[in-house]
């Protein structure tokens, strides 16, 4: 379980003190941080700061709680991505970066520890784009069936369906390595 703000908090966020955002950034943001990550951000970082700096002015108007602040950041999260990877779409791409043949590049722990978890992007990737989302933002943003229903915009049987075909699809391609592997 994701961690969780305390009621003070919440509601010192919802009041519009800046201590209670400066709550609300510590607790949610390595979640949204994540879920950009998952998702392929180049600059995962710079687009959470952005999602946070959209949240901010209008945190007052927040209802549901904690998990409606959740389901609100994550939505403008979401909203984010899309006009990153809209912005991406028309921005012209000039030249490929091969990290391989750069020799100023050492790893970093963060790389590392990324770059052990390549074989579960590798699988994210080869799923479809719904079905990607959905499980980005329930294992990692750690949100409920209902909160990606409304951030995606379906009902929440299809996020079901959506959930079940991904997982399924990834014991898959799972099974298929540990084969190949033997």
């Amino acid at each position: 379980m994701a961690a969780q703000l305390s009621d003070d908090e919440l509601s010192a966020a919802l009041a519009g003190d800046p201590s209670g955002f400066s709550a609300v950034y510590t607790v949610i943001s390595p979640a949204v941080l994540g879920y950009f990550r998952a998702r392929g951000v180049d600059d995962a970082e710079a687009l959470t700061q952005d999602v946070f700096v959209d949240v901010l002015p209008k945190l007052a108007n927040v209802t549901g709680g904690h998990s409606g602040l959740r389901t609100f950041i994550f939505s403008v999260a979401h909203a984010r991505l899309v006009d990153h990877r809209r912005r991406a779409e028309r921005t012209p791409q000039l030249s490929e970066y091969d990290p391989l043949d750069d020799t100023r590049y050492a790893a970093s722990a963060e790389d590392e520890v990324l770059g052990s978890l390549g074989g579960i992007a590798d699988s994210l990737s080869r799923l479809n784009e719904e079905q990607r989302e959905v499980l980005v933002l329930r294992i990692v943003a750690d949100l409920s069936i209902e909160q990606v229903a409304r951030i995606m915009d379906k009902t929440p049987g299809a996020i079901k369906q959506l959930q079940r075909r991904g997982l399924n699809a990834l014991r898959e391609l799972v099974t298929e390595k540990d084969h190949a592997a033997s």
